[in-house]
């Protein structure tokens, strides 16, 4: 019979265990939604009431598991009691033993933190990080382990890093087991945990840097270096972003898990989610009827616009400064040949990383019809090239078909309208004969005035009503 360990063998595990990475929909569904329920943690929690667990390591290809207490009587208790207790998981009996291991070395010790030792604060280095994470995607990410307290995110000579503190060790202990050398989204952004050498994490701010969940009255003024000794400078935390400014103007852009929801689990084809380029140049405008407000109504189904100028020396060309290259990415991409006013548009990448202020720029940051300073992830999932249908919301209650034709008819041929409501709101459909002519009501028309209503106008996905 094999001897008393605190290592616990345990068989029959099955399966559904072995995926090795996340793709970027599972991410958004299997981790928020199901990942509390996943095999490992139903795993742990047949032995948690037991004693800390302090290390596990599947072996998948034999459908087997090692799990190792903290002590040998934590571990003589947990057998002792599933001598007589048949464990299951998921409906799936599973077999313990003590294992021929006295001890598991799973992961070497690390100078910036206790490697194995187990504490309730991880130290998190991102490897492999094309997308920008921050402090929600961590927190979705972690959070299904336990209460997540804190969270500071620095850059650091090894790459982006973050300190997560939670509530209980057991927690920690947890997040570490499931997560460890996972990718956040699929073949990017590979997690690397470790157990920190810090007591407490210090949080002074609750910003797009750093959060204290404890304590959500923090003030959000921005810090340039962080508050935990021994790691470094906190530099920038979105890695896809120039300067610190917009990441504040902009703090919802950088949800790149809900992003790739919006679009499905995958960002659309041609869409890299890598360019860090935010101002683009449109030439091949109509400079007789086009003007900034046309441009930012256009360009804004997009991303939040920062500036817009036109180029006085060239009447037909215009810098346009997006709130982040990913949405500068969505406008090359959705708006290069689009018809406007008779022209076919040249959208490209600018030269310049953005636009000074000046006499002759308008400066849309803080607007208010800038569409994704709100549901700012939700909104992606109407980007789309310009279509013949046009969708209006905002509407007055008492608006008719009628009135929307005649509030758009001078901008084009209209084949049919429809007007609904949703959770008790007027919406409607407008059918134009072609693109050109729903893109010329839709830059002309957002955000003006009818019945007493600033109405919305976006492109419809819809090829009928």
């Amino acid at each position: 019979m094999t001897e008393p360990s605190k290592v616990i063998h345990v068989r029959n595990v099955g399966h559904e265990i072995s995926e090795d990475h996340f793709s970027i929909t599972q991410v958004v569904r299997a981790i928020l939604l199901h990942l509390h329920s996943c095999f490992m943690n139903d795993l742990l929690q047949l032995f948690q009431p037991f004693g800390v667990i302090t290390k596990l390591v599947m072996l998948r290809a034999k459908n087997q598991a090692l799990l190792q207490m903290q002590d040998i009587p934590s571990a003589i208790n947990a057998l002792q009691f599933y001598t007589n207790v048949q464990p299951s998981i998921r409906g799936r009996n599973v077999y313990v033993q003590f294992s021929s291991h006295q001890e598991l070395t799973t992961v070497d010790q690390n100078a910036q933190g206790r490697g194995d030792e187990p504490n309730r604060i991880l130290l998190v280095t991102i490897h492999h990080m094309l997308y920008p994470i921050t402090v929600e995607v961590l927190h979705q990410v972690f959070s299904p382990y336990g209460f997540v307290e804190k969270i500071v995110t620095f850059q650091k000579s090894a790459g982006f890093q973050a300190l997560i503190q939670y509530q209980s060790r057991q927690s920690a202990i947890s997040a570490r087991t499931s997560l460890q050398g996972r990718n956040i989204y699929d073949g990017c952004c590979q997690l690397d945990i470790q157990f920190s050498n810090l007591d407490e994490l210090q949080v002074n701010y609750n910003n797009e840097r750093s959060r204290d969940f404890t304590n959500p009255s923090l003030p959000s003024e921005q810090k340039g270096r962080s508050s935990q000794p021994g790691y470094g400078d906190a530099g920038s935390v979105y890695a896809l972003q120039a300067g610190g400014a917009r990441a504040v103007a902009f703090p919802q852009m950088a949800n790149a898990a809900a992003i790739a929801a919006a679009f499905g689990g995958g960002l659309p084809p041609g869409i890299s989610g890598t360019n860090d380029r935010c101002t683009v140049l449109v030439s091949n405008l109509n400079p007789d009827k086009i003007d900034e407000d046309k441009l930012f109504n256009l360009f804004s189904l997009y991303g939040n616009i920062v500036r817009i100028k036109l180029l006085r020396n060239k009447p037909d060309h215009a810098l346009v400064e997006m709130g982040d290259g990913f949405q500068a990415e969505l406008a090359v991409h959705f708006l290069k040949g689009a018809a406007v006013f008779g022209k076919r548009l040249e959208v490209n990448f600018s030269k310049h990383p953005s636009i000074t202020q000046g006499a002759d720029t308008h400066d849309y940051m803080n607007s208010n019809l800038n569409r994704f300073n709100r549901n700012a992830a939700k909104n992606y999932r109407y980007c789309c090239s310009p279509t013949k249908m046009i969708h209006l919301s905002s509407l007055p209650q008492e608006v008719t078909e009628e009135e929307i034709a005649k509030h758009l008819e001078e901008h084009g041929s209209i084949v049919n309208t429809k007007v609904f409501e949703v959770n008790g709101k007027k919406q409607a459909l407008v059918l134009f004969e072609n693109e050109e002519q729903a893109t010329e009501a839709l830059v002309c028309r957002h955000a003006s005035s009818l019945a007493g209503s600033v109405i919305r106008i976006s492109f419809s996905q819809l090829q009928e009503m």
